[in-house]
């Protein structure tokens, strides 16, 4: 079907057909027209009602491909004003030249796992926020200020994590850092250990390149389905160990009671990366570790996953006898986080909206998480999904004859980004072979319509 809007420019024509998704031709469409300049800067979109009837599609469908346009920045969108045009730069269109057969296709789909639903990021909800920072900040509170962070962040901050968490948390002993790696890299130069314990699967290389900055030796000690080895551990000679507790990454196994208390009593300090777990779906939210060992567990979190990677807060619990050290370091590095972006994250703590928007992530990622397992199960039915019980990924297990790098390559030359198992196993084994599939930046409409253009691989 071809629709022209009659409040655009004569050249704006949106053609829709069913060679792919329509929520992917919409975005296509709209996107090349900013790009080339035939939307221009400020221009008033028609509504999603009125652009659904145009295209004769869901009303749904128009919303996510707007929302995805504003977060990729090409639309803007204010409180009871229309969806615009942004301010971008448009480029010359390039003349077509002849295909060719080496080019990617465009992504239909990318299952990254750790991404959260960038599309519903609480615009509103920050934007107000940090109008709150700026008309109740201190004139002092633009200077040089503590960098151990923001007093009223780490109040607010220290009563959510006691309350939602479980944890023993005092605010003089909470440091305020720009995301999980600074928190890794202060918290491993804090402990002052040459050697240190990762889970294995666990995090890929690009992470794991803090110790090679810190000059400290990575041990991996095995996971099972009870988490992490603590016999392992022992015998790995590691004065540190980095945990992922309550959602184990990735495969998403949580720890056992009986290693929980295993492992707060091994010896070496313990680095608790508590990242997704206020996204649980099967009963209340795992607390967090710290709270049975608070004299050598750092606990660290970030707002990564629940707001968004671009706000770059986070957190480290410190015990008490660490808390001067990791603060000497932040000091050093950048002197302490944005300061305002501190005050609105703790205004949004405050006012209770961050809970809102809490409640309402986890409704849309079991959504999701819903449609993944029942899509798969239609069209790919010999795939097992496990880690399902929290966060917004999933492991996906194919036939053992199946070759994880052919699955990927195969799913990547239709358009689907899939991610294997082995870039999270320390000896890069891709047996068995598995997916690790991210949903949380990826709408139900388009899990719907791209799990089927890649089932046969699976088979």
């Amino acid at each position: 079907m071809a629709v022209q809007w009659a409040g655009w420019s004569p050249d704006v024509l949106i053609r829709l057909d069913r060679s792919q998704p329509l929520r992917v031709q919409l975005e296509s469409a709209l996107r090349d027209s900013i790009r080339t300049g035939q939307l221009s800067p400020g221009e008033r979109l028609p509504s999603s009602r009125a652009l659904a009837t145009h295209l004769q599609v869901s009303r749904g469908l128009v919303q996510e491909a707007f929302a995805q346009l504003r977060a990729e920045g090409y639309l803007t969108t204010r409180t009871g004003s229309a969806t615009r045009v942004a301010n971008v730069q448009a480029t010359q269109a390039t003349p077509p030249g002849p295909p060719s057969s080496r080019a990617a296709p465009r992504l239909l789909a990318d299952f990254r796992a750790g991404l959260p639903d960038l599309g519903s990021f609480p615009r509103a909800d920050w934007a107000w926020a940090q109008r709150e920072a700026a008309k109740t900040a201190a004139t002092a509170d633009l200077g040089y200020a503590d960098p151990q962070g923001a007093a009223e962040l780490r109040e607010v901050l220290a009563a959510y994590l006691r309350r939602v968490r479980g944890a023993s948390a005092d605010p003089k002993d909470l440091v305020i850092c720009n995301g999980f790696a600074q928190g890794l890299i202060l918290a491993l130069h804090a402990i002052g250990v040459r050697r240190v314990a990762f889970e294995d699967p666990g995090y890929d290389a690009e992470l794991l390149a803090v110790t090679d900055f810190l000059g400290v030796e990575a041990v991996p000690v095995p996971v099972d389905d009870q988490g992490v080895d603590v016999d392992a551990l022992r015998a790995s000679g590691a004065g540190a160990v980095v945990l992922t507790p309550a959602h184990q990454w990735p495969t998403g196994v949580v720890l056992s009671p009986a290693r929980r208390h295993a492992v707060a009593s091994a010896g070496p300090f313990i680095i608790e990366d508590d990242y997704d777990a206020e996204f649980r779906y099967d009963r209340d939210p795992v607390g967090v570790l710290q709270g049975l060992a608070r004299d050598h567990v750092l606990l660290t979190g970030t707002v990564s996953k629940s707001l968004a990677p671009g706000i770059r807060l986070g957190w480290i619990l410190c015990p008490p006898t660490l808390t001067e050290k990791v603060t000497s370091l932040k000091a050093i590095l950048d002197r302490g986080s944005p300061h305002l972006d501190q005050l609105a994250l703790a205004a949004l703590l405050r006012s209770g909206r961050y809970d809102r928007h809490l409640r309402r992530m986890r409704s849309l990622y079991a959504a999701r998480r819903t449609t993944l397992v029942h899509t798969l199960a239609a069209h790919a039915p010999t795939v097992r999904l496990s880690g399902l019980e929290a966060g917004f990924h999933a492991i996906a297990h194919l036939p053992d004859h199946l070759s994880e790098a052919d699955v990927v390559a195969g799913a990547r030359a239709r358009g689907v980004a899939l991610y294997g198992m082995s870039s999270h196993r320390s000896d890069g084994a891709t047996s068995p072979p598995q997916l690790v599939m991210g949903f949380g930046n990826v709408p139900e409409q388009t899990i719907r319509e791209t799990v089927p253009l890649i089932a046969d691989l699976f088979r």
